[in-house]
């Protein structure tokens, strides 16, 4: 009787799975459809949040009594905001120097307040591209110009976010507190380097084409003075916001460490989220939504139609101001 013989048949070899690939090609399909249109998504998402709660509570904003103490704290408001954008020309100077390139600090307030307005443009890179032509056309290098106007708002989203992490109190503290850790290694210079020079490419790879690609300009030192001037602005702002809300009802000390922090990171939000030009619409519904526990909502949203505007007409009177002293120097020489 012969032995039986037994075969045994190499597994056959699975398919490799491509499901995933296939949704991975899905999700690119998608995103690259809808990133043209998430900014208006965006805007017109928060518009209309807005728009349902000031439908909803008209009634109660229009009774709303504006006293002669009330229009005092507007004009306030109004001079420190003007003051806290006149503050943040001189924190980009700061910047500026910080990249080793030469700039005259009147020349250079006065293209800041002027560029300043174009941020309410379609795409708001419009004050960034301004500003690196004429510190171009003045002789400083142009990847120095271009880093410059990159790590101004860079520094001034860290300052908000520090600002919002230390004035926020919470039983996490130790989070908060390694929050504020991470955040102070984010803006080391070996850190940072890298990131601009990625924001730089990204942005601008096809209005400056002529950005060199290996980088010759960078960060060498801790930047101390930006992120403290950073504090500085995002203090004048908060500042203007409380002399608004003190205009519509009184404040207690209390409220008051709530009221930074919350427009701290409404602050925040306004300037990453890809919402409308200068933080329109995502700034007013995030502090609705922060500071709803805090201020009747016919109070709350007076204040924040009250703070675009004080917003929009300071930065006009701004430019204005840096015409007018451009055009006096014009004459006079």
């Amino acid at each position: 009787m012969q032995p039986t013989k037994i075969k045994i048949q190499p597994p056959k070899s699975e398919p490799k799975p491509q499901l995933l690939g296939g949704l991975l090609k899905l999700v690119k399909v998608i995103l690259g459809f809808v990133k043209p249109y998430l900014r208006w998504m965006i805007l017109g998402g928060t518009l209309f949040f807005l728009a349902a709660n000031f439908r909803k509570h008209w009634q109660e904003i229009s009774e709303i009594d504006i006293t002669s103490t009330g229009w005092t704290y507007l004009g306030l408001a109004l001079i420190v905001t003007l003051s806290a954008h006149v503050w943040s020309a001189f924190v980009w100077l700061i910047i500026v120097k910080e990249f080793k390139q030469p700039i005259r600090p009147r020349w250079g307030l006065r293209l800041y307040l002027i560029t300043n307005i174009a941020k309410y443009l379609p795409g708001n890179i419009w004050h960034f591209y301004g500003r690196i032509l004429a510190l171009k056309d003045s002789g400083i290098a142009l990847e120095a110009a271009a880093l410059s106007v990159l790590l101004e708002p860079l520094m001034m989203a860290a300052a908000a976010l520090g600002v919002a992490l230390i004035s926020y109190h919470s039983h996490y503290f130790f989070i908060q507190i390694l929050c504020l850790i991470a955040l102070g290694i984010g803006i080391h210079p070996r850190i940072l380097n890298p990131i601009l020079r990625y924001l730089e490419t990204s942005k601008f790879k096809k209005e400056l084409s002529d950005i060199p690609k290996e980088a010759s300009c960078q960060l060498d030192y801790y930047p101390v003075k930006p992120l403290l001037g950073g504090v500085g602005f995002i203090l004048l702002r908060w500042s203007g916001f409380m002399l608004i809300l003190l205009a519509l009802t009184p404040l207690n000390f209390e409220q008051i460490p709530v009221l930074l922090g919350a427009y701290s990171f409404a602050w925040l939000l306004g300037l990453l989220i890809p919402g409308a030009p200068g933080g329109l619409g995502v700034f007013e519904a995030t502090a609705l939504a922060l500071l709803s526990n805090q201020f009747a909502p016919a109070i709350l949203l007076g204040a924040i139609a009250f703070y675009r505007l004080v917003s929009i007409v300071a930065e006009t009177l701004g430019a204005l101001l840096a015409k007018l002293d451009q055009r006096f120097l014009d004459n006079s020489n």
